[in-house]
């Protein structure tokens, strides 16, 4: 569902109908006549449309965490911030860049458009940025020809679907700036191949093996994964992000209601 599209169509309903009334009847009404229903609903909600439409457009939108992919980071719940404008301000609905500000990078947690189905919003973490080289061997990243710092930091719980109990071994990655939280599990291959599709573009610059991949990033795009290594559908197997479906970057957590100690948290 695309949600800023809904906004607009509501954003032009209302406005038409105020400015149809104020060029019309609003002349002729008497200043102490009840407005017809249509046009006092009209004159109420456009400027809340308004205000939430610019909003949401070029400063702040709010996303809910749907999956576990981003474990042990961001929890099936989390309800999530992203900045609009840290990555260049968009037209809203086209998302057709008109300001250059910055640019993704290393490590970044940042919402995008599934390049499959674009109505689909998809929440990873940056691990390649255009012409870099990324391989994931035997479950560890170079970028580069350069290894990622890494560090073990214990173990981490949760419940997946069907009720299936997962413990993974949980790392300290330095990636780019960030300093962050990401998850493996002993009993899973590094890539699963059959998953892998075929078409995605510029899957030419894709190897895979029993020990991982490697992957040139093509200029204009991004290669993503999720912190929940082995349970994330990511660049791997769907290929990479292209600039133009970039959403914006995730910065906090502002809510959960099933674990309140979470609310305030900036997204490392």
């Amino acid at each position: 569902m695309n949600f800023a599209l809904i906004l607009f169509v509501a954003l032009v309903i209302t406005g038409v109908i105020w400015l149809i009334d104020a060029l019309t009847a609003a002349r002729t009404r008497p200043a102490e006549a009840k407005l017809p229903m249509l046009v006092d609903y009209a004159k109420s909600f456009f400027p809340v449309i308004l205000l939430v439409f610019l909003l949401r457009s070029f400063l702040v939108e709010p996303f809910k965490i749907p999956s576990g992919s981003m474990l042990p980071t961001l929890q099936v719940g989390d309800f999530i911030l992203v900045n609009k404008y840290t990555y260049g301000i968009r037209l809203p609905i086209l998302n057709q860049k008109v300001i250059e500000i910055g640019q993704p990078k290393h490590g970044d947690v940042m919402v995008f458009r599934y390049p499959k189905d674009p109505g689909l919003d998809y929440i990873k973490r940056v691990i390649g940025l255009p012409g870099d080289t990324v391989e994931y061997v035997d479950k560890r990243l170079v970028i580069n020809g350069k290894a990622v710092s890494v560090a073990t930091a214990g173990e981490y719980s949760y419940v997946a679907n069907g009720l299936n109990y997962i413990t993974g071994q949980i790392w300290q990655e330095q990636l780019g700036e960030h300093n962050h939280i990401a998850m493996t599990q002993k009993d899973m291959p590094p890539v699963i191949p059959y998953q892998v599709a075929g078409d995605f573009p510029f899957r030419d610059n894709c190897t895979y093996n029993d020990q991982g991949f490697k992957c040139k990033v093509p200029e204009g795009y991004y290669f993503m994964m999720g912190d929940n290594r082995d349970a994330s559908n990511d660049s791997r197997y769907w290929g990479f992000v292209p600039d133009e479906n970039i959403v914006g970057r995730a910065f906090m957590i502002w809510w959960n209601f099933g674990e309140f100690s979470r609310i305030g948290h900036f997204i490392e």
